[in-house]
């Protein structure tokens, strides 16, 4: 046989697949599992709707329950309690659920002094940058929709999967109520989105996840304190904290685009920026020292 024939006749030999952000992703989701953090945040996602419906069956019969939006449907439909929810979790829960993996995720590389070791896999800083960000996203996305399915699950067991009333007024029906609800999560995540950029950028600059996590959560109880100082009612559509309301445009008649509009852009503000510092801090990271 020729040498031409037994080289057409060989079997390719196989491809090395380089790692890519793709590869990172993985290995970043994977590291979660074994994070006490990752199960604390995911745990107050899955305890916090359960102990306010319970808080609402205890009041049942108690006159009055507030006079805050949906107040007054919360023992008539359960799908009210998750938009209740999204109006409170604003302050404080879901900006510290997002900043325990945000604020951590590359600040803990530099507690176990493991970057090197990252950097040694043939992967570029921009991909383990890309990966851990989408990580960090992943996370947020999935503790805000597992808090928000548990309290409609959970306010339809004690409320029922009833007919929901909009902030004008109108009267919808359970399933398109359902619907508003997840389309208010999809908004929600705007702001969410900047407290994981603010978190990151945390990450990267302090190289200390308890800073890095306290420290996301103070920006954000921040800004909720500036948008109640007097005096500053002018700053106060375009502050983070207001952005967490934009959802509440979804349930007009007819919908109100405006707030969701303008958080879109003022989330963009916030975040983009953080978020490009916190790769820019990320690529200057000298880690020859360890």
């Amino acid at each position: 046989m020729s040498t031409t024939a037994a080289t057409a006749s060989a079997p390719a030999a196989p491809r090395l697949r380089t790692p890519g952000v793709a590869t990172v992703y993985r290995w970043e989701l994977a590291k979660l599992r074994y994070q006490k953090r990752t199960y604390l945040g995911l745990g107050a996602s899955v305890i916090v709707p359960i102990l306010f419906v319970v808080a609402i069956a205890f009041r049942h019969h108690r006159a009055g329950h507030g006079d805050f939006a949906f107040s007054s449907y919360l023992t008539k439909s359960g799908l009210a309690v998750p938009l209740v929810l999204l109006l409170f979790g604003a302050i404080w829960l879901f900006p510290l659920i997002t900043a325990l993996v945000a604020g951590d995720i590359f600040a803990s590389e530099d507690h176990n002094g493991t970057l090197k070791t990252v950097l040694t896999r043939s992967l570029e800083r921009w991909q383990i940058f890309a990966g851990k960000a989408l990580v960090a996203a992943t996370y947020a996305v999935v503790a805000i929709f597992l808090s928000g399915t548990i309290a409609v699950i959970a306010g339809s067991v004690e409320s029922g999967f009833n007919s929901l009333q909009t902030l004008s007024g109108t009267i919808v029906s359970a399933s398109k109520g359902l619907g508003l609800v997840y389309a208010g999560l999809l908004v929600y995540l705007m702001p969410i989105a900047a407290i994981v950029c603010i978190g990151l950028l945390l990450s990267t600059i302090t190289r200390n996840s308890a800073a890095a996590v306290v420290g996301t959560l103070m920006v954000s109880l921040l800004f909720q304190l500036i948008g109640i100082l007097p005096g500053l009612g002018g700053a106060k559509p375009y502050l983070l904290s207001t952005q967490f309301n934009a959802w509440q445009g979804l349930l007009r008649e007819p919908i109100d685009w405006a707030p969701i509009i303008r958080a879109a852009w003022v989330c963009a503000v916030y975040g983009v920026p953080a978020l490009a510092g916190a790769y820019v801090a990320f690529l200057r990271r000298d880690v020859a020292g360890g």
